[in-house]
């Protein structure tokens, strides 16, 4: 698993991204993974099946086949969090907002 943050940390608020393959033992635990990260940023709910069903959903659109690596990237832009997952060239995300 590899763990970074962006040279563009500064210019658009933290920014984390881990990569880790996207099938396997580690596959299993991404959605989870992601879902711990974006609960210290202090998201919370997010509706029927919480965050973790929605950061799976978003690893399903870009990594279909579960081949090669799936990148999870969160983006804290003032008071919202952008969460990005990338595979294979594709990329999906979805903006929730921060508590004041």
């Amino acid at each position: 698993m590899d763990m970074s943050q962006s040279a563009d940390a500064v210019r658009n608020g933290l920014v984390l991204r881990f990569t880790l393959p996207a099938s396997g033992e580690l596959r299993a635990i991404a959605s989870e993974l992601a879902a711990k990260v974006a609960d210290q940023f202090g998201v919370t709910g997010q509706g029927e099946g919480g965050l973790a069903a929605t950061l799976e959903e978003l690893a399903r659109r870009v990594s279909p086949s579960n081949d090669g690596d799936l990148a999870f990237e969160f983006h804290k832009m003032d008071r919202e969090l952008k969460l990005e997952a990338r595979s294979d060239g594709r990329a999906s995300e979805t903006r929730i907002p921060l508590p004041a």
